[in-house]
């Protein structure tokens, strides 16, 4: 770790911004000129990049003393620090330790929490009118049937597809892409592999995929938390099959 780390410096900037509020509505800043508005972008970016770093800090628990933060600033500019520099280092390396320690468990504690949730909504989708759940546990719903041929798992489709959370917020989404996904069937989530197998071109389903044919306990962070059941409306758009080596003798050679 380097001993001044730019986030650090960062907390300290953004609570000296913070205490000298009140000064700076009474007198507001001079920006009449390029490199007096690059100064002041620069301290508000860092600023706007720190305020959702302390909250982290907050939510874990790790409320940092501004106060101190600023005398530590201050201090180390003027040459007057109290504390040597290699206490210093030792001491942001305990931190960045503690936080990450914090940060595992809150995961673990989500992931717990994830898969009680996913376990008794699986149970209670299960029962609804239209939904049809697989041998391995995926559920599925059939929103437009499709007339065209069904893909195997070594072809490459395409389609358009929605993924949410159990409350409904998005996660991904080509259709907000404005663009189609393509990719080999084999490749991707073992519930991606299985469900769109059920489909033939022209379908639009809704699945229901549980944790363990998704990502699993450890999930895809930071987007996907560990054991988060999922739910996709995928539209089976095209299926892309491999071309096949031209023979000795064909006369497209």
């Amino acid at each position: 770790m380097k001993l001044f780390k730019p986030t650090m410096v960062a907390i300290a900037l953004v609570s000296v911004l913070g205490c000298q509020e009140a000064k700076q509505e009474e007198k507001a800043a001079v920006l009449d000129t390029e490199i007096q508005k690059q100064a002041y972008g620069l301290g508000a970016s860092i600023g706007m990049y720190m305020e959702r770093n302390l909250e982290e800090h907050t939510k874990m628990g790790l409320s940092l003393d501004k106060e101190l933060i600023v005398k530590g600033f201050v201090d180390s500019l003027e040459g007057k620090s109290q504390i040597e520099k290699e206490e210093i280092q030792a001491l942001l390396t305990n931190l960045e330790q503690t936080m990450k320690t914090k940060q595992q468990e809150m995961a673990k504690q989500e992931a717990e929490a994830s898969l009680a949730e996913g376990q008794k909504f699986l149970e209670e989708n299960g029962k609804k009118e239209g939904v049809t759940t697989t041998e391995s546990g995926i559920q599925y719903s059939v929103i437009t049937e499709g007339s065209g041929e069904k893909p195997s798992a070594t072809d490459t489709v395409e389609v358009h597809y929605k993924g949410t959370f159990l409350n409904g917020e998005t996660f991904d989404s080509s259709y907000d892409r404005g663009q189609p996904a393509v990719f080999p069937l084999n490749r991707v989530i073992r519930g991606w592999t299985e469900g769109v197998q059920l489909m033939s071109v022209g379908s639009k389903y809704k699945f229901t995929i549980p944790s363990d044919l998704a990502y699993g306990p450890v999930g895809n962070p930071p987007r996907i938390p560990g054991n988060s059941v999922l739910e996709f409306e995928i539209e089976l758009l095209k299926i892309q099959k491999p071309e096949q080596p031209a023979e000795v003798g064909d006369k497209s050679e």
